[in-house]
Parts: C-alpha cells; structure tokens; sequence
C-alpha cells in the first residue's frame, strides 16, 4: 500500500506563513506603513513599527490619527482574511504553497469602520489584534484592539463591518 506520508510540521508552518506573506505584501498601502503579521497558529499579531512619518503631532509627539486608524482597519481586514484562508486550507480546499501574488485571494471591503480614540498613541512600536465577532457568506463583523507597550492598556479599538468576497 502507497500510505502518503505527512508533511514535516516545518513544511506545513512555512507554506502557511507563506501564504500570509502573499496576502499581506498583495496590499501595497500595508508595505507603505510598515506594517507586520506575527503568526502563531490561526492567531494573528499586528506590528506597525515605530517610524516617524506615523507622527500627527511633532510636539507631543504622538501617532497620527489616520495612521492609528488605518492600522486598526489593516487589522481587521487582514485578520478576517486570514481566517478565511486558514479555514479553507485546514480543509484542504487551498493549497498554501499555490497561492502566489498573480493569485491572492479576495478580501473583505469595508461597510463602515468606526475608531475610539483611548489615548494618545505614542512614538513607539504598536501592537493589534482582530477578533472576528461574526463572518457569513455576505457580512462580517470585527471587533480590533491596539496597544504599545501594556497589552492592558489599549490606546485605540475600533470595530468594523465588511463585505466578504465572494466563495468558491
């Protein structure tokens, strides 16, 4: 019997981040801000590296509002890919390793986003993560929290609702 063998657990794990590399660097507006996706299993961080164009106000300083918002909606609509992705390649519907930049797959567009502004965002590495609240064939919603230094301490959230691509 030709039994298929499994695939080395390192395989599997680069094809993966791979395939979020692929998604990510397919949006030339995250390259612009620098921004990063940590990968530990289906979970996702955002980083968007300190740089000095995120400064809004020199005096301060602090991070720019539109900066701040568009990292938290990069977020959310990367996190909602991905979990779309990882979805269909945990049951082998995608293959990781077929998914190029001529291929990228769709992503969710936005409905209505809306940021609150906790506190002010300081000149310093910033952190996020999305957590999907509901995702249907047609609508979604995604709930996303930033911080610096003190995962406790967040410095903005916002929550987003999108319309999903279509399947298949």
């Amino acid at each position: 019997m030709n039994a298929k063998r499994p695939e080395p657990v390192q395989v599997i794990k680069e094809r993966r981040d791979r395939a979020l590399n692929v998604l990510v660097h397919g949006v030339p507006y995250i390259n612009f801000l620098g921004i990063r996706f940590d990968r530990k299993g289906d979970e996702l961080t955002a980083v968007m590296p300190y740089a000095e164009r995120h400064i809004g106000n020199p005096v301060l300083p602090a991070l720019h509002g539109g900066a701040t918002a568009s990292f938290l909606e990069v977020t959310a609509i990367i996190g909602l890919g991905w979990s779309i992705l990882w979805e269909e390649i945990e049951q082998g519907e995608v293959d990781p390793a077929a998914i190029s930049p001529e291929s990228i797959p769709r992503l969710p567009k936005t409905i209505d986003f809306t940021v609150d502004f906790l506190r002010t965002g300081l000149p310093r590495d910033a952190y996020a993560r999305a957590r999907v609240n509901r995702s249907g064939r047609r609508y979604a919603s995604v709930h996303v929290e930033a911080w610096q230094d003190n995962r406790e301490r967040m410095f903005a959230q916002a929550t987003g609702h999108f319309l999903m691509p279509p399947r298949g």
